[in-house]
């Protein structure tokens, strides 16, 4: 054992450089690892991002609804089919009706006979053969009954369902002669409006993305390029995909765009 020490000694003593390579070897990794640590790797987001960033978009319509059943009934009328078109307050669907208007008829009667007791009373009264009372709860009875005609013409008045808005129907949700319960959908419309582009966006673009915004899409139905112009930002994020829903008009109508349609908005993204 003393031997092979004294031995490496010797060696050491005649080439000193055997010891200093080591270290000189050493130096550049732990400078490097010293390096790597002082200059942490760019983030994702603060990456620059290319000049032009797709995201998908849908085209909805300006206005939707379901009309439902505001009565329990059997259907006699409903119109036009599918892709018809539809002006507002024209009727789409209407009920068999007897009932309620024989009900209306009933309100109308009773009230006829309330106003002629009510006005006997005050004949009566003048006469001095009936009390201020019974004149009152006379009165009272015509108010009653006008209340109850009020109720029996609201019922008929469900019996028509008309279109609120100008546009085309699209779906029925019943047939014609069947019998729905109050609340049953009938028929979805769409307005005749130019559609709007729904997208969801990154949550980071909201340091650049501004309503005014212009960008264009392209309509895989259509197979063209359109221009629009952003609208609404929506005012919550999504905390799970990081994403923000924003809407946006087009900047000239096209016929042939149809709410359904789908497409790529592109951003032209600052650097």
């Amino acid at each position: 054992m003393q031997r092979s020490t004294l031995f490496a000694a010797t060696l050491l003593a005649c080439n000193p450089s055997w010891s200093a390579e080591p270290v000189a070897r050493a130096a550049p990794a732990a400078a490097a690892a010293t390096s790597s640590k002082a200059t942490p790797p760019v983030a994702a987001a603060q990456r620059p991002a290319s000049a032009e960033t797709p995201v998908r978009a849908l085209l909805v319509p300006d206005q939707e609804t379901t009309l439902a059943a505001g009565m329990s009934g059997r259907l006699t009328r409903l119109e036009p089919r599918p892709g018809g078109a539809v002006k507002k307050g024209q009727l789409v669907a209407s009920f068999e009706c007897s009932e309620p208007q024989s009900r209306r008829d009933m309100a109308q009667a009773e009230l006829h006979s309330a106003r002629l007791e009510h006005d006997g009373k005050i004949r009566l009264q003048g006469l001095q053969s009936a009390s201020e009372l019974e004149v009152e709860l006379a009165a009272a009875a015509v108010t009653r009954a006008q209340a109850q005609l009020g109720v029996a013409k609201a019922q008929l008045g469900q019996c028509r369902v008309v279109a609120p808005f100008a546009g085309w129907v699209v779906k029925w949700h019943a047939k014609p002669f069947e019998g729905v319960n109050v609340g049953a959908p009938l028929i979805e419309i769409v307005s005749e409006r130019p559609p709007r582009l729904r997208l969801n966006v990154p949550s980071l673009w909201l340091s650049w993305l501004k309503e005014g915004t212009r960008f264009e899409v392209d309509i895989e139905e259509t197979g063209k390029r359109y221009a629009v112009q952003l609208k609404q930002i929506n005012g919550r994020v999504d905390p799970v995909s990081q994403t923000i829903a924003v809407e946006a008009e087009l900047l000239k109508n096209d016929p042939d765009l149809l709410p359904g349609m789908s497409g790529t908005a592109v951003f032209a993204r600052p650097q």
